[in-house]
């Protein structure tokens, strides 16, 4: 990928992860359920540094659960 192409990727990338955010930050869920959410965006954002694309297929994976509403059980 030539570096435009990957600085826009990185820019989609970064966009996402914080619509992601914002939208697990509104979500009416018992606390358990939101951290177990913000710890698998952390963990794609961990992996956006080490490889971008991954971490895209990743963050859709996770985006299209919340709009299915899959969501982690609580723990406890």
């Amino acid at each position: 990928m030539d570096d435009d192409g990957q600085l826009e990727l990185y820019a989609a990338v970064a966009a996402q992860l914080k619509e992601a955010h914002t939208r697990v930050r509104a979500l009416q869920v018992p606390e358990g359920v939101r951290m177990a959410l913000t710890r698998k965006l952390l963990v794609i954002t961990a992996a956006a540094k080490h490889d971008l694309a991954d971490a895209a297929r990743r963050l859709d994976r996770f985006t299209a659960d919340l709009d299915g509403g899959r969501l982690p059980h609580e723990e406890g």
